[in-house]
């Protein structure tokens, strides 16, 4: 099966609240033309080497351009969101009816239970699970639901640092069980959890200055990683391990808290 992603262009978007704490001191700060320039650099990248599809931007959404958060897709299954901040709960009902109109079996959690999809879900491929922050955005007593949605085990895994608020900005699960992630974004016991799930061999420890510039937000079709930057010795390591990285900036989208990876949603994705 092809890769396949979902965009949404940068038409509206802005710093209009604060939701998070990058969005604290940027607030009507963004850079619309460069925004724009930016956004387009990446879809030139993904349409490279996969398909996109495109979701049309709707006003008064400005976030609505951060497709990662509109759901979880796995294989013919969607599972949309439940934002937790009202600023942006209007934007389910629109990609709520884009899963819908291209054919996807849609799924829905109770409306009580906050889950922010694939900023919260992500699928490891090699391990056929879900790995799923939790305690800024998400939920934890979301776990049990997604796993009856998708009939994959869920690992649940605590997010105690609020500059990494989902789980992408921290974590990034690649290609032959390799998995890129920021330790200290996590509490003591995910942070032993990983240890145990995941082989010495396997694992890319990324210092606190790569996480800061977003890495671990990193788009990957194949082995290639695209984000917004990486130290030498984090470019090395993922060498080291088969991967080829291409930096591409998103200064104006890290004023909102995103990069790469939350500007892309994968569709193509089966365990």
């Amino acid at each position: 099966m092809s890769n396949r992603f979902l965009m949404c262009q940068p038409q509206y978007f802005d710093v209009s609240y604060v939701i998070n704490p990058w969005m604290t001191d940027n607030v009507h700060r963004v850079g619309r033309a460069q925004a724009t320039e930016q956004w387009a650099a990446l879809h030139a990248l993904v349409r490279n080497a996969a398909e996109v599809e495109l979701i049309d931007p709707e006003p008064g959404l400005p976030d609505m351009p951060f497709t990662a958060n509109a759901g979880l897709v796995v294989g013919g299954r969607a599972l949309v969101s439940n934002f937790r901040h009202p600023e942006r709960q209007t934007e389910e009902q629109h990609f709520e009816r884009w899963f819908r109109d291209h054919g996807y079996n849609v799924h829905r959690l109770e409306r009580a239970l906050s889950f922010e999809g694939a900023g919260d879900a992500l699928l490891d491929r090699e391990r056929g699970c879900i790995w799923m922050g939790y305690g800024h955005r998400s939920q934890r007593e979301a776990a049990a639901p997604i796993q009856q949605v998708f009939d994959l085990e869920v690992v649940p895994l605590e997010l105690t640092d609020p500059r990494f608020y989902h789980l992408d900005t921290c974590f990034c699960p690649l290609p032959r069980g390799y998995v890129m992630y920021f330790p200290d974004a996590f509490s003591e016991d995910s942070q032993a959890l990983l240890q145990r799930r995941i082989p010495a061999a396997q694992t890319i420890r990324v210092s606190e200055e790569d996480a800061l510039r977003f890495a671990c937000n990193a788009v990957n079709i194949g082995d290639q990683i695209i984000l917004n930057g990486a130290s030498e010795p984090l470019r090395e390591a993922l060498s080291q391990a088969g991967f080829r990285t291409v930096q591409s900036s998103f200064s104006e989208f890290l004023r909102a808290g995103g990069a790469s990876k939350c500007l892309t949603l994968r569709l193509e994705d089966v365990a």
